[in-house]
């Protein structure tokens, strides 16, 4: 795709309002709010950043990952808020580009199912120089892994050789959301930080180059 294109693609899911105005059959009520897509689309970054779903912050701010997940995911690549932020660096496309809301016990919902069917396959088309994709969470590395995919996250990221280095398009490293609610996951399990973070930073390290 050219520049054009993308804008194009980007302006698109800007104005995107079907979770709010078409919701699908069976998915609960429509969006109680009104929509922002959050979603940074790039002709040349070759790190896509597949997430979940914006929190209320970023919601607010419109900013992906303008958060203390944000803060944890940039220390994991070891980059700076400015380079994260260049999206000749970086794209950052999550399965839900809209605050999904809270559920009853005030945990985000899950991202919405509107979102990948009509604009996953667009977005990816999109960016072709993608070479590797980080699947942050169960819903990310359920669209990008597939039928590859564990039956837990843990499984999936415990796997993480396998999909870092499969030469079927771009290379996949699953990887937990850097949310504070998964601290004791990380606590749990050492071998994340130890084995996964450092292949991680040299690969960005290599592909940012």
């Amino acid at each position: 795709m050219t520049t054009s294109e993308v804008e194009t693609l980007s302006a698109a899911i800007a104005a995107c309002r079907l979770c709010r105005d078409a919701p699908v059959k069976g998915d609960g009520d429509r969006l109680p709010h009104e929509p922002r897509p959050v979603a940074v689309l790039s002709q040349t970054a070759r790190i896509l950043i597949a997430g979940q779903a914006p929190g209320l912050r970023v919601h607010g701010s419109g900013l992906p990952f303008d958060d203390a997940s944000g803060n944890r995911l940039r220390d994991w690549l070891g980059v700076s808020r400015d380079a994260f932020y260049d999206p000749g660096r970086f794209a950052i496309v999550p399965m839900g580009f809209c605050f999904p809301g809270y559920d009853d016990k005030g945990s985000d919902l899950p991202p919405r199912r509107e979102c990948a069917p009509l604009w996953r396959h667009r977005a990816m088309a999109a960016m072709p120089q993608v070479e590797l994709v980080l699947a942050i969470g169960q819903y990310a590395q359920a669209w990008h892994l597939g039928p590859r995919r564990k039956k837990t996250m843990t499984e999936t990221v415990a796997a993480w050789r396998a999909y870092r280095f499969s030469n079927e398009g771009p290379a996949v490293l699953p990887l937990p959301h850097p949310s504070w609610r998964n601290t004791a996951w990380l606590k749990r399990n050492p071998w994340f930080e130890a084995d996964i973070v450092p292949q991680l930073r040299e690969d960005v390290e290599r592909l940012l180059r």
